[in-house]
């Protein structure tokens, strides 16, 4: 990403070029992409390519104004960070299932970011109902934010007893919490953006990927709330968890409101398509 690629996606968020790449900045640059950027799977259902690659990622999320899923928005942002100064190393996890099994290999994409004041930060802008600002990555207590108090913790043995891919403390697996809900299960191994597709395509095809079976397009607002289209459903979630939803009846409703509460431009309703 070139400075002038990194200037249009600065606006994009609404964001000015930082003088230093701090931790300050950090928070300051998650929060605004959590605001403006949607996290969205509408692309699966459009029938529309998706593509981990730097230009094409910055294309859709810059150029287009869409949103995406987590490789889509965290290899964008993570590629913004990179051209800003910040150290920035891509992060494979599985995220926990209902049953509390973690699911197939790069399941998630997250970021590890390092400032030039000493910050190690858990950075994701790309999981949904998340933490608003970045977590201290050493950090092992409870970690206060808007979004919940959340914990990183070294994990257990998985479902098969094994106990992350590393022989030393520092490389061992990391588990996400929010409250006592473990999130994701993380590998400390930096990866590539490339190392990603497989899991980008299963979960755009897939009959057991909740992507290919729902619509879902969501972002904090200013005030601390989330908003979010699933189908035809809008709901307001607030500050204290408390949520207020209504269903829209046509398709003019449902284009509006991607259009106003998400600032996506479609030419048509997107419907479940399933596996493809």
């Amino acid at each position: 990403m070139n400075s002038a690629q990194a200037d249009a996606y600065l606006r994009r968020i609404g964001a000015q070029h930082p003088a230093w790449p701090t931790s300050d900045v950090l928070r300051e640059l998650q929060l605004r992409h959590l605001q403006t950027v949607p996290f969205e799977n509408l692309s699966i259902h459009l029938g529309e390519e998706i593509v981990l690659e730097e230009k094409r990622l910055l294309d859709k999320v810059v150029g287009a104004r869409r949103g995406g899923f987590c490789y889509e928005l965290n290899g964008a942002f993570g590629a913004l960070l990179g051209t800003l100064g910040f150290d920035v190393t891509y992060l494979a996890a599985r995220v926990y299932g209902d049953e509390g099994k973690p699911g197939i290999p790069y399941d998630h994409l997250a970021l590890r970011v390092r400032t030039v004041d000493g910050g190690d930060w858990l950075t994701d802008v790309g999981f949904g109902a998340h933490s608003h600002y970045p977590l201290a990555f050493g950090e092992r207590g409870e970690q206060p934010d808007p979004g919940g108090m959340f914990r990183v913790v070294e994990s257990g043995p998985d479902a098969a007893g094994v106990r992350g891919a590393g022989g030393s403390r520092e490389r061992e697996d990391l588990d996400v919490l929010v409250g006592d809900k473990r999130q994701y299960r993380l590998e400390v191994r930096p990866r590539a953006l490339g190392d990603f597709v497989a899991g980008a395509w299963w979960h755009g095809t897939s009959p057991l990927s909740h992507f290919t079976r729902s619509l879902v397009c969501s972002r904090i607002t200013e005030d601390g709330e989330r908003i979010t289209l699933s189908g035809r459903r809008f709901t307001l979630t607030k500050a204290d968890g408390t949520k207020v939803g209504s269903e829209l009846t046509t398709d003019e409703e449902v284009l509006a409101a991607y259009r106003e509460r998400f600032g996506i431009e479609l030419d048509r309703v997107p419907e479940v398509r399933g596996a493809q």
